[in-house]
């Protein structure tokens, strides 16, 4: 014991220390990334649950909400949504290809979405959280950048329809979603981030252009049920579905470059 340690320094076990600190600082964080968004399914066995270990897979936590309800990450429970794609090769972890008649709708690659709660996500003062501007009072928009009455145009630049509305983010005090007011008389929500703005020289005079989806293609964005507010997982459907409009909209998205 005394040989070993004549050789050994205030700056060797700093280092060790350092090490074995890391060390667990990495199984503790790899542990907690697995409590929500993976299957925690065994790739050889679809369907059964990975039991609890030290490493990989951490017992059940109970969190609190603001609400007063309370919830277990990880619940133990599987998504027993129908998959409605098959993979493309005999191997574990192989990429999945839809199979529905509208890929897009299939919760497949970009266009995945998770089972999120299905109500409405609330402010601090428990207030609707993204709501349109004509609910949300306070709220405007200067009319020089004002994008409503501007054509909403697909990738193939013909016409969807219109912006008649901005529904904002109170808590964030940005614009989240236009509402599109369709040519069938239908409306949806159009996520900001998938809008690339060109306004004209009046306002009111402008387009949005939306590579992901085709015109047609805005007729089976993901409806919500009431008219002047969203859902958690109202908002996981329509932004999944402009997603996959990335990679399914037209079949030449999803062959290979090469």
């Amino acid at each position: 014991m005394r040989e070993i340690l004549g050789y050994m320094d205030v700056a060797q076990i700093a280092i060790w220390l350092f090490w074995l600190f890391f060390a667990g600082l990495v199984i503790y964080l790899r542990r907690e990334d697995r409590r929500e968004g993976y299957p925690l399914e065994a790739d050889t066995h679809p369907g059964k649950m990975l039991a609890p270990s030290l490493i990989f897979y951490p017992s059940p936590k109970t969190f609190r909400l603001a609400d007063g309800t309370s919830v277990k990450a990880p619940s133990g429970q599987r998504d027993s949504r129908p998959v409605a794609a098959q993979p493309t090769a005999k191997f574990p972890g192989a990429p999945l290809a839809p199979t529905g008649a509208n890929p897009m709708l299939d919760s497949v690659g970009p266009g995945s979405w998770a089972e999120r709660a299905d109500n409405p996500e609330m402010t601090y003062d428990n207030h609707l959280k993204i709501v349109p501007v004509r609910v949300a009072t306070g709220y405007a928009c200067s009319a020089k950048e004002d994008p409503r009455g501007y054509d909403v145009i697909g990738a193939d630049m013909k016409v969807a329809g219109k912006v008649v509305d901005l529904w904002v983010d109170r808590s964030e005090a940005l614009i989240r979603y236009f509402e599109v007011a369709l040519t069938s008389g239908r409306s949806v929500l159009l996520p900001v981030t998938f809008s690339d703005i060109t306004r004209g020289a009046r306002p009111g005079i402008g387009r949005i252009k939306v590579e992901a989806l085709l015109a047609r293609q805005f007729a089976d964005v993901p409806a919500t049920r009431q008219p002047d507010s969203v859902t958690r997982l109202e908002e996981e459907r329509i932004c999944a579905y402009y997603g996959a409009g990335t990679l399914y909209a037209t079949p030449d998205r999803a062959e290979p470059l090469l």
